[in-house]
């Protein structure tokens, strides 16, 4: 199970086998069936997760009651709600897994130690904190600049593998749309 974290992180900063197995040993194995909570609203989060195995889903339940997913999470992925994790405030997130599921956590405890002892984690979350950044920017300009429709056929293309996995009302939760207009969006797409 470690593997897969090894190797992610072996893509992005070069560790001695002893700073790569001091941190891989600092995360805890935890499998998650399908539709169940890895955490919920209210409680603060107490851990960094990396997907090994599955599929979550982030989101937040908005004053109306209609899920607004942030993002999906599938193998070698992270998952945490960072404002909980770092602040230790409740969290107003969900994580949930979309199917059986297994996660690497580790806790802020150890993260720290992580930092303190292999200088070189702090590079590996730096990385990983741009990528999320640039990819939470470009969802930003993408839900203000383009239609519905460009969305779905970019989620489509961007990823083709998690498409497969997902059900529509998972998929229009992600868009912002509702359900309705997505199977309008599909026929249209489908008659062309």
């Amino acid at each position: 199970m470690k593997t897969s974290l090894i190797n992610y992180i072996l893509k992005h900063i070069t560790l001695s086998t002893e700073e790569l197995e001091g941190f891989c040993n600092l995360f805890n194995q935890k499998d998650v069936k399908k539709k169940y909570f890895l955490m919920r609203e209210g409680e603060v989060c107490k851990f960094e997760g990396f997907v090994t195995k599955g599929l979550f889903r982030v989101y937040h339940i908005d004053s109306n009651g209609f899920e607004q997913v942030l993002y999906f999470a599938q193998e070698n992925w992270w998952i945490t709600d960072i404002d909980s994790f770092t602040n230790e405030t409740p969290s107003q997130l969900y994580i949930q897994a979309l199917e059986d599921s297994e996660v690497l956590l580790i806790s802020k405890k150890d993260k720290e130690f992580a930092y303190n002892n292999i200088p070189k984690i702090e590079k590996l979350f730096r990385i990983m904190t741009q990528k999320t950044h640039i990819a939470l920017q470009q969802r930003m300009i993408d839900n203000l600049s383009k239609t519905a429709d460009q969305r779905y056929l970019d989620f489509i293309e961007k990823y083709p593998n998690l498409f497969q996995r997902l059900t529509n009302l998972q998929i229009a939760a992600y868009l912002g749309i509702s359900h309705e207009f997505l199977s309008k969006i599909r026929r249209k797409i489908a008659s062309k």
